[in-house]
């Protein structure tokens, strides 16, 4: 069995079509959109709003942490185009997820990641896609469960939810042969960015599920460039997937 697994797609489309070429199925941990990147300022929602320029003026300020600074500047834009924000905001996010659903390969099971938006997901789902988040599937004879979105910080992306109700999914996983989930656990080499040079969130309520029921490996994203993309918790493998936008290429699981 070989299965593919992509996590922080961010609007790839070309290479998601890709993605799934050898395998029996994909995995796709989340993070489809792209709403800003800090490599290419002039690349996703909020320059095509805003411009580049201003763009790089904010992807810096969050760099530089200064978050106060940063939503002044947000607001000041946003106030500049008048209305409700995700009036804007919502027909770009829906023409990035018409195109990159269509190009999905099919079997494929994806869960969400921080700065998805769950809601609108099914408007785009064709036959072969199956979302799970908190819940479990087979494939070829092994256990995987799913566990969607990131947990609160200061960036305010828009599925970040409370620890409590991130643990409840992590519970009702339960014990699985594969651990799929848009964030690692909590421990401080998966969560270092060293081109960004902060740490990112982590979970604890994953991390201590590992350790208890030690699934054959725990499969993430969301750290672009981590300084350790893999360790070893018991016998738990536990592999950052890598940075798909980045990279272009999948994580290959075979068994």
């Amino acid at each position: 069995m070989r299965v593919h697994v992509v996590s922080d797609v961010h609007g790839s489309v070309d290479a998601l079509a890709r993605a799934g070429d050898g395998a029996d199925a994909l995995i796709c941990l989340g993070d489809l959109i792209l709403f800003i990147d800090y490599d290419d300022h002039a690349q996703g929602i909020f320059p095509d709003l805003f411009g580049a320029e201003n763009a790089a003026e904010f992807i810096a300020l969050r760099t530089a942490k200064r978050f106060d600074e940063a939503r002044r500047l947000s607001a000041r834009l946003w106030a500049g185009l008048g209305g409700d924000p995700r009036d804007h905001i919502e027909p770009i996010v829906r023409e990035q997820y018409a195109r990159l659903f269509e190009a999905m390969p099919t079997p494929a099971y994806l869960t969400y990641g921080n700065v998805d938006l769950p809601r609108l997901w099914g408007d785009y789902l064709k036959p072969g896609l199956q979302v799970l988040d908190g819940q479990t599937t087979e494939i070829g004879g092994l256990r995987f469960g799913f566990v969607g979105g990131g947990l609160r910080t200061p960036y305010r992306t828009p599925y970040e939810i409370s620890d409590e109700e991130f643990a409840a999914k992590v519970e009702a996983v339960g014990e699985v042969d594969v651990l799929c989930c848009h964030i690692p656990p909590a421990v401080p080499e998966l969560l270092y960015d060293v081109v960004a040079r902060r740490y990112e969130r982590g979970s604890e309520a994953t991390l201590a599920a590992i350790r208890r029921t030690q699934p054959r490996y725990a499969l993430f994203g969301h750290v672009h460039q981590p300084l350790y993309a893999r360790t070893r918790i018991g016998r738990t493998e536990c592999v950052n997937v890598g940075h798909f936008r980045g990279k272009g290429v999948p994580y290959v699981l075979e068994w």
